[in-house]
């Protein structure tokens, strides 16, 4: 893993710099449609029997249109595709400028945002990279195979499994039928112990992108606070030469340069600084500065530059006994669980869904999100950024239920993804916390191990933030519990047990929470709460499903939160945000509809509750925000 960082923890190997173009960098987008085809064999490796990247895909027999980013399970209308496992082929001919292919001082990557699960790729049918993990993103240099000839395309080839076993990150298993008086010989279904459905293919954006042979491989900033000077620590790796010179510029909103410095390693000092705020607890929320950095090397050829801009917010987080702060004030975590998931496009990465995702957390008033349960696309945590939504970044660790998931292989892979995952957002501000699993079954005997060590090895990536794991175990035997940070606790109190019976839950509620805090004495959020509701489906007096249930179940919550956030509880996050897709099941019509808006984005009448809810708390932090009716949220509640 490298030496230890100064103030920024485990160095890691190989920077993973969002591709943005400068005077030294290009990019050029490959979305839009690919090739596709599902390898129906009865043993799911025909393509590689018939070594299907050597050629054009569609000389290996019939394929179709497949638009990426998108998953590819909804968008036709083949039953068998929609619930195929194993492995499925993309390609796409991509044309390049002829300087990429003649400058052999310029360096050509491709990048796949993320491919889910597994993914192998060529390039001309040659091999250049692999990767295990459906949610991060991956690249390859491809240079020398693009500049070795008069080639002005290249045929980019991946095959994608979907398949889950204990041992991926989220673990499935699969379950042969062999019973041949019910199922055909060879039938098998993929079983997993989490509520959202199986996605897969290519999820988010397929890129090509350049960079000068000698260039900035990696950037970490780390923020402090001193009275009213910001520190912005920063440490810039370079690759392709050991001789070279860096320039550093921090640049305010308006284009002004408030701080510089030279080498690889430096700390900018910012008189008055702004501070990042989160949305709602600042008149001047999100406040980014651009670090400029400029590398100068000195080649045969000549003096070679490569030029990044990364976005920097100033802040500080910090976790006492019973309270989180953000800059040293108190913050209170009022949002949504998430889910990437729309009709059509499955997980597929989409712009206007994602800014009408973003206008609705405003209107509503909500200051944070989790990205359960999986890393989400990078473009969310731009706009996180940008508009100062709280992050608390989960890794894909759901459905951790099998003895054989606790296993050394497991553990592994899962010190792997969150070095991924901090590697790609380290330096983000909306991030406030890293969260290493979900509902895990955190009292079987090795998941003390287990979870010592990962969270130990978060922290040591990443020093600047507090770790979580988000727990529904009892508060006595989570043998996880005792190495985070913040408790995170998912109750769902007059749902899954005690059905309809909505008087008990301020009881259960305050003792859960009672229990909790005088057991770890930490900081406690209600990582997860709600009720399945069916938009449109009224009763009074309230019934399961109905919208008067769902919210009358909020308002139960809300009487205990109100009483606890006064002493240690920091956070509430509803579950969920919007109805999303799930596996098919008796219990499951048509997905999971807690939502308080509908998969199409509509509100449900809990939606109207949490606004109302959400615009009083941000009023009692008493940071009022001038600039509201700008923002286009309509007749918003807050108090000016």
């Amino acid at each position: 893993l490298g030496p230890l960082l100064w103030a920024c923890g485990l160095a890691l190997q190989g920077g993973m710099l969002y591709p943005r173009e400068s005077p030294s960098r290009e990019r050029k987008e490959l979305d839009g449609l690919w090739s596709f085809r599902a390898d129906f064999s009865e043993n799911r490796r025909q393509g590689f029997e018939q070594q299907w990247y050597r050629a054009p895909l569609r000389e290996s027999g019939p394929t179709l249109d497949m638009p990426v980013p998108s998953s590819f399970n909804d968008v036709g209308q083949d039953k068998q595709l929609r619930s195929f496992v194993g492995w499925v082929w993309y390609e796409r001919e991509a044309t390049l400028p002829q300087r990429w292919t003649q400058d052999l001082g310029t360096r050509v990557v491709l990048r796949i945002g993320s491919a889910h699960y597994y993914a192998i790729v060529w390039v001309n049918g040659v091999h250049v990279a692999e990767h295990e993990g459906g949610h991060l993103p991956f690249e390859a240099d491809i240079s020398k195979l693009v500049q070795s000839g008069p080639l002005f395309s290249c045929r980019i080839t991946i095959a994608i499994n979907n398949t889950l076993t204990p041992y991926t990150l989220p673990p499935g298993t699969i379950l042969y039928k062999t019973d041949t008086s019910k199922y055909p010989k060879g039938y098998f279904v993929q079983n997993i112990n989490f509520d959202f459905f199986n996605y897969a293919g290519l999820h988010r954006p397929v890129l090509l992108y350049t960079t000068p042979t000698a260039y900035i491989d990696d950037i970490t900033v780390n923020t402090g606070v001193d009275q009213f000077t910001g520190l912005v620590d920063y440490q810039i790796f370079v690759q392709g030469s050991e001789h070279f010179q860096l320039e550093v510029r921090l640049l305010d909103e308006e284009g002004k340069v408030v701080a510089q410095g030279t080498g690889g390693r430096g700390q900018l000092q910012v008189p008055n600084a702004h501070l990042w705020w989160p949305y709602l607890m600042h008149e001047h929320p999100a406040y980014l500065y651009s670090l400029e950095v400029r590398l100068t090397t000195h080649m045969a050829a000549g003096p070679v530059s490569d030029f990044y801009t990364l976005p920097v917010g100033i802040r500080t987080v910090a976790v006492t006994e019973h309270q989180f702060l953000i800059n040293g004030k108190p913050f209170y975590f009022h949002g949504v669980n998430k889910h990437e998931d729309a009709d059509i496009r499955g997980k597929g990465f989409d712009w206007p869904l994602l800014v009408k995702d973003f206008n609705l957390l405003r209107w509503l008033g909500a200051n944070a999100f989790r990205t359960s349960h999986y890393p989400y696309a990078e473009e969310v945590m731009q706009l996180c950024d940008r508009y100062g939504i709280v992050v608390i970044d989960e890794s894909p660790g759901v459905g951790i239920v099998l003895v054989e998931s606790y296993s050394n292989v497991s553990l592994q892979h899962h010190l792997e993804v969150m070095e991924e995952l901090v590697r790609r957002d380290k330096n983000h501000p909306a991030v406030v916390m890293w969260s290493v699993a979900n509902e895990p079954t955190s009292f079987l005997k090795p998941a003390g191990y287990y979870f010592k060590t990962l969270i130990a090895h978060t922290k040591a990536l990443d020093p600047s933030r507090p770790v979580t794991f988000v727990t529904n175990s009892n508060y006595e035997a989570d043998l996880g519990a005792p190495y985070v940070d913040v408790i995170c606790v998912n109750s769902y109190y007059s749902w899954y047990h005690d059905y309809g019976h909505m008087e008990v839950i301020q009881l259960q509620l305050a003792t859960q929470f009672e229990n909790w805090y005088t057991t770890y004495r930490k900081p406690i959020i209600q990582s997860e709460y709600g009720a399945d509701t069916i938009a449109g489906f009224h009763q009074d007096p309230p019934l399961m499903f109905s919208e008067e249930y769902q919210k009358g179940l909020l308002e139960q919550y809300h009487l205990v939160l109100d009483q606890k956030r006064k002493e240690y509880v920091v956070g509430e996050l509803i579950w969920n945000f919007a109805d999303f897709m799930t596996n098919q099941s008796p219990q499951r019509v048509m997905g999971n509809k807690k939502g308080i808006f509908t998969r199409q984005r509509q509100p449900k009448g809990a939606a109207f509750l949490l606004r109302e809810r959400y615009w009083k708390l941000a009023n009692e932090t008493r940071y009022v925000w001038s600039a509201v009716k700008s923002q286009c949220l309509g007749n918003s509640p807050l108090t000016l």
